[in-house]
C-alpha cells in the first residue's frame, strides 16, 4: 500500500495528514512512479494555506524524483526502470507520496551522474535559477545583483551560477550563520536585513550606483528596499512572497525611482516549451554533474514529518534545500 500526505482543509501545518492511498494503474499519458525523494518548497505552504487555491481534498508537493514502475497508453518516451525527476504546478500536485500516478509530459530523464535525492532537491530550484539567470536579463560580466534569501535553496544555486557568469552577488540573510553559508557559495557581500538598512548598504557596496537586478522572493517586507537598491533603469524580479503579497502601488513609483522595470515571472512559463525546458535542464544538470554547482541538502525528513517540515520552513530554520527521503 502506498502512502501520501493530503489535506482536507486549508490552514497551518496541522492540516496535513499522512495516510494510506490506492495508486492503481497509469491511464493514457501517465506513468506510475515510485519516489525515492520528494522536494520541500516554500510554494508548498501556499497550497496548504489557500494562497494557491485548489479543490479539496488535495495532495501536497509539486516536485519529486524516482523510478518509473509502469507506463500508460501513449507514453513512448519513457520506459519501466527509467530514473526521472519533475516539477510543475497543478499538473504535478501530489508529490508528497511514496508512489503516484503522474503525467509523463513533465518528467525529465536523469543523467547517471545525478542521484534522485539531488534531483528532488534541485529540479524546481535549479530550473528557477536557470531561467532567472539565462532568460530574464541579458547579464554581462561585472553586472551586480541583489539576492534576497541568499542562504535558501534557490539562493545558493543562483549565487554559484552567478559567479560562473562573472556577476557580483550581494545577498541578504537573517543571521551570521546564514551569511557564512551564503559567502561559501559565491556571495561577494552579505547584508543582515535584521540589523542593516539594505538599500543603504547596497549603495555603499556599489559606489552609489545600485545593482542591475534584484531577485526578491520575500515580497511585502522587502519590496521598497529592493526598488531603492536598483540602478537607474534596473530590473526588479518578484519571484515569491514569503512575507506576504506586495500591496497595490501606483506604477508612477517606478518612474520616480529611476525608470525601473518590474516583472513577476513564473517557472511554468519558462518550461512550457519542451525544447526550452530541455535546454535549461541540460545546462543545470551539466553544471551539477561537473561540480561547478553544488546542491546543499541540509534538511532531510520522512513523509510522516511533513507538518514539522512546514513549521521549520516557515520559521526560517532551514538553509539550502530540504527533501523528504522515501
Amino acid at each position: 500500500m502506498a502512502s501520501a500526505v493530503r489535506f482536507y482543509e486549508t490552514g497551518g501545518p496541522e492540516v496535513l495528514r499522512y495516510e494510506a492511498v490506492e495508486v492503481g494503474e497509469p491511464g493514457p499519458g501517465q506513468v506510475r512512479l515510485r519516489h525515492q525523494a520528494v522536494g520541500l518548497n516554500f510554494a508548498d505552504t501556499y497550497f496548504r494555506t489557500g494562497l494557491y487555491p485548489v479543490p479539496l481534498p488535495a495532495g501536497m508537493g509539486v516536485e519529486g524524483a524516482g523510478v518509473v514502475e509502469a507506463v500508460g497508453p501513449g507514453v513512448s518516451n519513457l520506459a519501466v526502470g527509467d530514473r526521472v525527476t519533475y516539477t510543475g504546478f497543478l499538473n504535478t500536485l501530489g508529490a508528497y507520496s511514496t508512489e503516484r500516478l503522474v503525467p509523463a509530459a513533465p518528467l525529465i530523464k536523469l543523467p547517471d551522474a545525478i542521484q534522485c535525492e539531488t534531483a528532488a532537491a534541485m529540479t524546481m530550484r535549479g530550473l528557477t535559477s536557470a531561467y532567472l539567470l539565462r532568460r530574464i536579463y541579458a547579464f554581462k560580466e561585472g553586472d551586480a545583483i541583489l539576492l534576497h534569501a541568499a542562504a535558501g535553496g534557490v539562493g545558493l544555486i543562483v549565487s554559484q551560477w552567478a559567479k560562473l557568469l562573472g556577476l557580483t552577488v550581494i545577498g541578504t540573510v537573517s543571521s551570521e550563520a546564514k551569511a557564512e553559508v551564503a559567502r561559501a557559495h559565491g556571495c561577494d557581500h552579505t547584508i543582515d536585513y535584521t540589523r542593516e538598512d539594505v538599500a543603504r548598504r547596497v549603495r555603499e557596496l556599489t559606489d552609489g550606483v545600485g545593482v542591475n537586478v534584484v531577485f526578491d522572493s520575500v515580497g511585502k517586507t522587502t519590496f521598497e528596499a529592493s526598488l531603492d537598491s536598483l540602478k537607474r533603469r534596473g530590473l526588479m524580479v518578484c519571484v515569491g512572497t514569503a512575507s506576504g503579497p506586495i500591496p497595490p502601488f501606483n506604477p508612477q513609483l517606478l518612474a520616480t525611482k529611476g525608470s525601473l522595470y518590474l516583472t513577476r515571472p513564473a517557472l511554468a512559463d519558462y518550461i512550457a516549451d519542451p525544447a526550452e525546458k530541455a535546454e535549461l535542464a541540460g545546462e543545470l544538470f551539466g553544471h551539477v554533474a561537473a561540480g561547478r554547482i553544488k546542491i546543499e541538502i541540509n534538511q532531510r525528513y520522512a513523509l510522516e514529518e511533513a507538518a514539522q517540515a512546514h513549521r521549520d520552513l516557515e520559521a526560517r530554520k532551514t538553509t539550502g534545500s530540504s527533501v523528504f527521503v522515501i
